[in-house]
């Protein structure tokens, strides 16, 4: 008897899921990112958190052991605590920053896209006149104007990346706005918010989330830039790229303490890379044929 197979649903979501797991790279990515967030959801079972903030002046600058895998900084802390408790908070500010940026700027710029016009014409002056600013430039700007914390630094980024992804889902949508079946909603009267959200958004949607989890690992950095630089989350908080900042005068004497953030940021960036990768070769129309 023949064997009945299944079949995948052409340019359904289990293609997608078997074009990415067909790309290498992409599932190893997958299950990098999977390990970190593993550790970050799981941190306070992996390791108390009263660790992170414990201070022992008799085990500083104490290099990788059994007690202490990571080794100890120069206040006797457990570098392994704060690694595995910044791992939430690194990645927090990231896909916060993320999600806020791409809310207001998938709106404006599906707005812009739909309405043309006087519409997109304000909307696309006020994004040139940020995208004259340097990025970092801006974030350092309005971090030093409000203060260095958890939230001013949620806000810097999101206004710094707010041009980029304004201009990004502008050229996305327009695309999609100018289908045939945007016409044929238009002629029998649906509402500009039900074609924008029904019609035009999710035939958008592939190339907006490649372009979102890109900008994950790219907002991981730059959050990890502006907290070496004084100017992120404050200590005694952990945050990887503040690790760096407060130990950088030790590497040349012991570089594990540089060795062991800057691991954690490129794991974390490379994994999300690699898994973008995969999600843009998946969901390439392209490529499905």
């Amino acid at each position: 008897m023949a064997k009945n197979k299944r079949k995948v649903k052409k340019g359904g979501f289990g293609e997608i899921v078997v074009r990415f797991s067909k790309s290498k790279t992409a599932v190893i990515g997958l299950v990098m990112l999977a390990l970190m967030l593993l550790v970050a959801i799981f941190a306070d079972l992996i390791v108390p958190y009263d660790k992170v903030l414990e201070q022992n002046q008799t085990l500083m600058l104490q290099g990788p052991s059994k007690e202490h895998w990571f080794g100890t900084d120069e206040l006797g802390r457990d570098m392994f605590a704060r690694i595995v408790h910044g791992s939430r908070v690194s990645i927090l500010v990231a896909v916060l920053t993320t999600a806020v940026s791409l809310i207001i700027g998938g709106l404006f710029g599906l707005m812009a896209a739909y309405y043309g016009g006087k519409v997109d014409t304000i909307i696309m002056r006020v994004v040139d006149t940020l995208a004259c600013i340097p990025s970092m430039l801006l974030s350092i700007t309005i971090v030093a104007t409000l203060g260095p914390d958890f939230i001013n630094l949620v806000i810097a980024m999101v206004v710094s990346s707010l041009a980029g992804t304004i201009r990004f889902n502008r050229g996305v949508m327009l695309s999609a706005t100018q289908a045939d079946y945007v016409d044929a909603a238009k002629s029998y009267g649906a509402r500009d918010l039900r074609i924008m959200l029904k019609y035009v958004f999710p035939n958008a949607i592939g190339t907006v989330i490649v372009d979102t989890t890109m900008t994950v690992a790219s907002n991981l950095l730059s959050a990890s830039g502006l907290s070496y630089l004084g100017l992120g989350i404050q200590p005694p908080s952990p945050e990887w790229g503040a690790m760096l900042s407060n130990t950088k005068q030790y590497l040349r004497t012991y570089p594990y303490l540089l060795f062991f953030p800057g691991l954690a940021i490129i794991w974390t960036a490379f994994s999300i890379n690699l898994m973008g990768d995969g999600l843009r070769d998946a969901l390439d129309p392209k490529l499905r044929d």
